[in-house]
């Protein structure tokens, strides 16, 4: 569990960039802040800090009412048993506020989700999918439609996203009535490194994507 931060460490995480959640700070400080659970050192250099969920949990609460909840694990991996979920459309009782709030919540989950790509690939790159994301794929893939603005199905249908699990490995299926909307989940997906392809269902001839995470 995180400490909390003494005055000192609190302006090191106001001043913290509000994408990314850089730090800037002295040695030492950044040292008490990793010690306390709220920020990591990055593994490759030049070996910057970043905010951990608890970290940017505490820093959205300074900005009002309005305190953004995150995951409770770092790095920033979403939904991983933490108050955040991912919309991934036609939920009974959808997750999260649809205003401001939420906004930067989700757009807090993918900036981690990429830092977690980053840390966890040989390669340091995050244009592909993680061992996470392979292992949680309905939440990854939902996870970066949100974040790119596309609006789940509500919990009675019509227009909106929604992402499924299939009987294939490694493969999810994303139904959107609207073609056009359809076809910018694609372009989203392959955008965060999925393997995407189109297809129509052979008995209600509903067109979906079946979509898989990228290796290379």
């Amino acid at each position: 569990m995180a400490l909390s931060p003494t005055a000192a460490q609190r302006r090191v995480i106001d001043a913290a960039d509000p994408a990314t959640g850089r730090l800037r700070g002295t040695p030492a400080q950044l040292a008490a802040l990793v010690k306390r659970g709220l920020a990591f050192r990055h593994p490759r250099p030049p070996h910057d800090h970043f905010l951990t969920p608890a970290g940017h949990r505490i820093r959205e609460a300074a900005d009002g009412p309005e305190s953004v909840a995150v995951p409770s694990e770092a790095p920033a991996a979403p939904d991983t048993g933490g108050v955040f979920a991912a919309r991934v459309g036609g939920e009974e009782a959808a997750p999260g506020d649809p205003g401001p709030a939420r906004l930067r919540e989700v757009r807090g989950a993918w900036q981690g989700l990429l830092e977690l790509r980053r840390m966890t690939h040989p390669d340091g790159s995050t244009d592909r999918p993680c061992a996470w994301e392979r292992s949680h794929l309905v939440r990854a893939a939902a996870l970066a439609l949100e974040a790119a603005g596309h609006s789940p199905a509500g919990p009675g249908g019509g227009d909106g996203y929604r992402v499924r699990a299939t009987p294939q490995p490694e493969a999810v299926a994303v139904y959107e009535p609207d073609g056009g909307a359809l076809r910018a989940c694609a372009a989203t997906l392959e955008r965060a490194g999925w393997q995407v392809g189109e297809h129509t269902e052979a008995r209600t001839r509903a067109r979906y994507l079946l979509a898989s995470p990228r290796k290379v």
